[in-house]
């Protein structure tokens, strides 16, 4: 396992404690709060240099190709879902998380479809999706820094959403059907 793979191993393994400061905090407690801030940034921070040693050393493999897009979708899965049903005091709101969620889930099952057809998946996260996540990221790290715009900023997070979320079912649907679209 080269460098990169086991820092995006090390961003998953770190998820249960990131949510676990989530569940234990309150008002109380609020150094929690901090800690899972500190986590999460330490997650963000792991994302950037995993896939910069992955490019500037060329230790892209396909595991590494699973696995930091996987641990992508843990960490910010796991914050926006615990960030709202485990959460009394900052949380984001309900429409938030099921726009956020829905978009992955719809993505996981189009990659298994695709999968099962026997199509070859190009795995390169979009320059939407990018985007996407460099915003739900912002979005986490300034609602666990209580900033007092960050609403606007999970709107934000929530059109590119919606944009990626088109564009990769857009392309899913070109891979499976061909680019003039010939459904069956």
């Amino acid at each position: 396992m080269n460098i990169a793979n086991k820092i995006s191993t090390f961003r998953i393994l770190s998820v249960p404690f990131f949510v676990a400061s989530i569940i234990y905090y309150s008002p109380q407690k609020d150094y929690l709060r901090l800690v899972a801030l500190g986590i999460f940034l330490l997650g963000v921070f792991s994302d950037a240099v995993d896939g910069y040693i992955a490019r500037k050393a060329k230790q892209s493999t396909p595991a590494g190709m699973v696995l930091d897009p996987l641990g992508d979708k843990i960490l910010l899965m796991s914050a926006f879902i615990f960030l709202h049903f485990f959460n009394t005091g900052i949380r984001f709101p309900l429409w938030v998380v099921l726009v956020v969620v829905s978009r992955d889930a719809i993505i996981l099952l189009g990659i298994i479809a695709i999968f099962f057809i026997g199509k070859k998946l190009d795995m390169r996260p979009s320059n939407w999706g990018k985007l996407t996540t460099s915003l739900q990221m912002l979005a986490v790290i300034c609602l666990l820094g209580r900033f007092q715009f960050t609403f606007l900023l999970w709107q934000a997070a929530v059109i590119f959403t919606l944009i990626s979320g088109a564009d990769y079912i857009r392309k899913g649907f070109k891979l499976l059907y061909g680019p003039a679209g010939n459904f069956p």
